[in-house]
């Protein structure tokens, strides 16, 4: 009722403008998602002011992710949604592989990540900016490392609007 499935191998839209879904709406999807087998990598819910609202969902698994895999996590977490209904009004449900400037969405994707590089925007500016680009250096307590033009970077996690990988070529 209300969620027009769209089956894609990549987010297309909004890029770089990630809006974490509420723990409760993640929570739904991923009971969902792991009844498939798949990995949840993150959910984003954004508000789109004309057509409703997006919800965006990023899986993976060890195999990679296809069309097919898109399409079975939409059915399954569409019925879901159906019968607990945590989004009032029209939504887009998009099902998508993480693709190669993959989402950092928790403390474990960073430490994962360790040594790639990454563009983060943060909520607000630290040190006069709020975009950096550089190599994850790792986690700190609740702070992540970077090194961004030759110095460390100390960035609060807490404080991390965006985040994605860089692809490497």
């Amino acid at each position: 009722m209300g969620q027009r499935p769209i089956f894609c191998f990549w987010a297309v839209g909004w890029k770089g403008k990630m809006h974490r879904a509420p723990p409760h709406l993640t929570e739904l999807v991923r009971g969902a998602v792991d009844a498939l087998g798949y990995e949840l990598i993150g959910v984003e819910y954004l508000s789109q002011q004309r057509a409703g609202h997006l919800l965006r969902i990023y899986i993976d698994s060890d195999q990679g992710v296809g069309l097919e895999d898109c399409e079975r996590v939409s059915h399954q977490v569409s019925g879901v949604l159906d019968v607990e209904e945590p989004i009032a009004g029209e939504y887009a449900l998009e099902v998508s592989s993480p693709g190669l400037d993959r989402p950092l969405f928790e403390r474990a994707h960073f430490e994962q990540f360790a040594g790639r590089n990454a563009r983060v925007k943060l909520i607000a500016a630290l040190h006069g900016r709020s975009n950096y680009r550089g190599t994850i250096i790792e986690v700190d307590g609740e702070d992540l490392i970077m090194q961004v033009e030759g110095e460390s970077v100390r960035l609060p996690l807490a404080q991390i609007s965006t985040a994605r990988l860089v692809p490497e070529f």
